[in-house]
């Protein structure tokens, strides 16, 4: 992926209990994939009210057609408001858009009655803020920018899936 639209759904994720089989059974399911595996480090995050937040998790990505999976294993997460929307598997946890500022998308959902449960920030400096929208949707609704990091992994998720044979369909990152 190396152009987006703002505001296109790029991304749908799962909550699953354990990332690896989730990844070999969704994958021999669907034909999606190959998917990658990786431990996601976050440098710093806030829940709703300013107070600090946490969000340790594994995630899978493979490509599914035109659109990114996402399976994300929570090891753990905080505050309670954000760390409430992962105790249940297998079900769509968030989608996840790319947004022009992500400023602006924040006080944009804010105002229309979606505010963040949490905000955070990864190692190589990419914001990223899960907005709840389940009264409407049933989901979170993530958002980061298309920094030259993450369109790389996008990148390279789709371009695995080119040609993919359906062998090794569970890989580390």
């Amino acid at each position: 992926m190396t152009e987006y639209t703002p505001g296109a759904i790029v991304q749908i994720a799962y909550i699953v209990d354990d990332v690896r089989a989730a990844a070999q059974d969704f994958a021999s399911r669907t034909g999606a994939g190959p998917f990658f595996v990786r431990r996601n480090p976050v440098t710093s995050a806030l829940g709703p009210d300013g107070t600090a937040g946490s969000f340790d998790h594994s995630s899978a990505y493979g490509q599914w057609g035109h659109t990114q999976i996402e399976l994300v294993e929570v090891h753990s997460a905080e505050p309670a408001a954000f760390a409430q929307t992962a105790l249940v598997s297998n079900h769509i946890h968030h989608v996840a858009i790319m947004v022009s500022s992500f400023g602006d998308q924040q006080r944009q959902f804010a105002d229309s009655g979606w505010p963040a449960v949490l905000t955070a920030t990864t190692p190589n400096g990419n914001n990223f803020a899960f907005h709840d929208a389940r009264a409407q949707l049933g989901h979170l609704v993530e958002i980061y920018e298309p920094r030259p990091t993450i369109l790389a992994l996008y990148r390279r998720v789709a371009d695995a899936a080119v040609d993919w044979d359906g062998r090794d369909p569970v890989r580390d990152m």
